[in-house]
């Protein structure tokens, strides 16, 4: 019998192996197997067996099984095919996503040693002090104690301990270590909850879904602190009461700490973590219990949505329109929310979107009655929403007379009064760093990342410029500019650690912790900071977006939006939407209990129509608007799109292939549109110049993107390949970026 065996690599091709006599009934396709490939042996995943094979060469032979089970299912393995093909993926590639390399369900946990004591000796043991004191020791321990513990005693604890358990004097057992998760989650959150009306209607509506086993896609829109998380426990309960399992995607890390701790207060050891922050021994023994079906609830980031949960029955997409639920660094490319949505539609089960601020995908698709809408209008426990105040800089700078003023004196007043009346408050600040540009005002250069086109951010702790795209770093900031050597240093613009300082040195005698990347990159330290701002250790929460969402603090008070125009100029047709989502979410922060909630926006664009609509929380004033202008464009969502982003490290190599492909690109159809090819916005990324061909295909000729995807893989059927001039092509299928 042979099998053909795709690997983890940027080709279509599959391979052929022999499979051995002793593994005839355990190869089947979806099983991951060992085999040689080229001068090593690698992993790859069966995706077709068969008795016999037209290749004519010498055949290898598989070496060994990687699980020595079945992991994917069928409807898993039908969600990865269609992965590879909707992000022209080949297969390899997509299972690695789903079956990561070093995760085995041959995976065992280290263990340890651990002795304790059994009886006192019949006779003393004089000529044994050294075994003497350890026996004692364990005497008044009165209980088992790890061999390292010994080591105060004695320098070699095995040896002694071995000499003990051969004269019975001791028991010696091992133990498998568990992971430690205690740092990953709050200790679980209880609360008792009464259903409002409202809430009672979208559970109904939820739980008719579930009982149809149907794929129905659910849109929950609920204002900010509206309950949508009891929606979510009390749906998850149903759906476990039925006897199957669910998934519940999150898009932040930041949020993974608090939602865990409210389900595991209801549903126990059932509730599994799952994201890039654990440890690589938390994620090895997670993954081999989720497919040993001990868990049956999964919580995670975005790569959650591949795990092989047995019996599938809900996933649930906690604010959906989130970004980063796309994967855009490696392939495959592919958006979790969507691959949720056809998740469900291969186990015919309900999925729910969730949000206050819905992508505008997901609202037209709810317009279209493509998703079943359900909406909570009202915040929950009586909670109001918060007061609103736009603080126009420009204004407040010319009744100062301070130029580059970062907090004004009305934002600074309002966090005073919450301090006295011992409230909390959180600030936003969406640029990390101290200040993100060092320019010298003599001769106007910038500090330039020498990979990147992009200028570096000085850091107060740490290498002290760092360029936030490739991770290039300078320990120390210079006194004088590189071109013109002049001192005349400035730093320009405002990041989280400059904001942090100012804080610092108005209010002394408050505590303030802050969480960005910088902060965060140990998932620990993230829950030990919001921890102890949830439980009133700390006044002031400041931070990036990885505050604006999902965290919910009783005693928040006041949300202070420090420059509320970040992003609102980038040439990307979805920087308004994201703007307006985040300083509408952000502000949902506020006054989520009884306690009332005020809000401080300040901005340089005082009239803006995003910074107005977003203040007045009038989402569906300005979805009408922006919705109206990207028909206008023929923008997403009445276009389908795909990028071409082309990369080389020589600038003119590089224009004259993207022209060369450009021109052969032919129009087959009416309703296809070609764009570019142009410079990207970030020009120069990892010392690789990048340029686009932009590729949109109007809902009115191509109503499911079928055309679309057809023209791509006839021009493009190799997928992301290297072109022999050193220019390397990514397609990008639905984008949520084309800077």
């Amino acid at each position: 019998m042979y099998a053909d065996i795709a690997f983890p690599i940027s080709s279509y091709q599959v391979f052929t192996y022999r499979i051995p006599y002793k593994m005839r009934n355990s190869v089947k396709i979806g099983v991951r197997v060992k085999a040689p490939f080229h001068k090593r042996s690698v992993n790859g995943v069966v995706v077709g067996v068969s008795d016999t094979t037209d290749y004519k060469r010498r055949v290898r032979s598989i070496d060994s099984l990687v699980d020595n089970e079945l992991v994917l299912d069928k409807y898993l393995w039908s969600l990865l095919e269609w992965v590879s093909d909707y992000y022209l993926t080949p297969l390899g590639q997509v299972a690695q996503t789903a079956l990561p390399a070093k995760l085995s369900l041959q995976y065992k946990l280290p263990s340890r040693i651990v002795v304790s004591f059994r009886k006192a000796p019949d006779v003393a043991l004089t000529n044994a002090p050294v075994q003497e004191r350890v026996l004692r020791y364990l005497q008044q321990n009165k209980g088992p104690v790890t061999l390292s513990v010994l080591k105060d005693i004695t320098l070699n604890p095995s040896s002694v301990c071995k000499a003990l358990l051969n004269k019975g004097l001791i028991t010696w057992d091992e133990q498998d270590l568990l992971p430690d998760v205690s740092g990953l989650t709050f200790s679980p959150i209880h609360k008792k909850v009464k259903f409002t009306k409202e809430q009672k209607l979208v559970l109904e509506e939820l739980r008719q879904g579930l009982e149809s086993k149907k794929f129905i896609p659910f849109l929950l829109h609920g204002v900010t602190s509206s309950g949508k998380t009891e929606i979510y426990i009390d749906i998850v309960r149903q759906t476990l009461e039925s006897g199957r399992s669910v998934i519940l995607l999150l898009p932040e890390i930041a949020l993974t700490p608090q939602i865990t701790g409210r389900f595991r207060a209801v549903f126990g050891d059932t509730v599994a973590l799952w994201h890039s922050k654990l440890t690589h021994a938390t994620r090895a023994w997670t993954w081999k219990k989720i497919c040993a079906g001990e868990f049956r609830i999964v919580i995670g980031a975005r790569s959650a949505i591949f795990t092989p949960l047995k019996n599938l029955g809900l996933v649930v997409v906690d604010e959906e329109q989130e970004h980063s639920y796309k994967q855009d660094s490696i392939n495959p490319r592919y958006h979790a929310r969507d691959v949720a949505l056809m998740r469900g539609k291969i186990h015919k089960i309900p999925v729910l979107l969730a949000s206050a601020t819905p992508s505008l995908e997901s609202y037209y698709n709810h317009i279209q009655s493509k998703f079943k809408y359900l909406y909570l209008a009202k915040r929950y426990g009586g909670a109001k929403y918060p007061q609103v105040s736009i603080v126009d800089m420009d204004q407040e700078t010319e009744e100062s007379g301070k130029t580059g003023q970062i907090l004004s004196g009305f934002l600074l007043d309002k966090i005073e009064e919450r301090l006295q009346k011992k409230e909390q408050v959180i600030l936003m600040q969406n640029r990390r760093g101290f200040s993100p540009i060092i320019r010298c005002d003599d001769c106007g250069v910038l500090d330039m990342c020498p990979d990147c086109n992009v200028p570096m951010a000085y850091h107060r702790t740490g290498p002290a410029l760092k360029c936030h795209f490739c991770g290039h770093c300078i320990d120390k900031l210079s006194a004088n500019c590189g071109s013109c050597n002049s001192t005349n240093i400035r730093m320009v613009g405002t990041g989280t650690q400059k904001i942090e300082t100012i804080i610092g040195e108005t209010f002394p005698n408050a505590s303030i912790v802050r969480v960005d990347m910088d902060t965060s990159r140990n998932v620990t330290a993230l829950t030990s900071a919001i921890s102890s701002f949830g439980s009133g250790d700390v006044d002031i929460l400041l931070g990036t977006q990885m505050i604006s969402k999902g965290l919910d603090f009783e005693n928040a008070t006041l949300v202070g939006i420090i420059n509320a125009d970040t992003g609102l100029f980038l040439p990307d047709f979805r920087s308004g939407e994201r703007l307006f989502q985040l300083i509408y979410q952000t502000a949902g922060r506020a006054g989520r209990r009884k306690k009332p909630g005020e809000v401080v926006i300040q901005t340089y664009n005082y009239d803006n129509p995003v910074i107005k609509y977003a203040s007045r929380l009038d989402l569906k004033k300005y979805y009408n608007i922006i919705l109206n202008e990207r028909n206008d464009l023929n923008y997403p969502p009445f276009s389908w799109m795909a990028k071409l982003e082309l990369s080389g490290r020589n600038k003119n190599n590089l224009q004259i292939v993207a022209q060369k492909i450009r021109d052969n690109l032919k129009n087959p159809y009416t309703g296809l549109e070609i764009l570019g090819p142009v410079d990207c916005y970030y020009e120069r990324l990892r010392n690789r110049f990048r340029m686009q061909i932009v590729l949109k295909s109007y809902k009115t000729a191509d109503s499911n993107g079928r055309k679309l995807h057809n023209y791509i893989k006839k021009n493009f059927p190799d997928g992301n390949y290297l072109i022999n001039s050193g220019v390397k092509i990514i397609i990008d299928i639905n984008p949520v970026s084309l800077l």
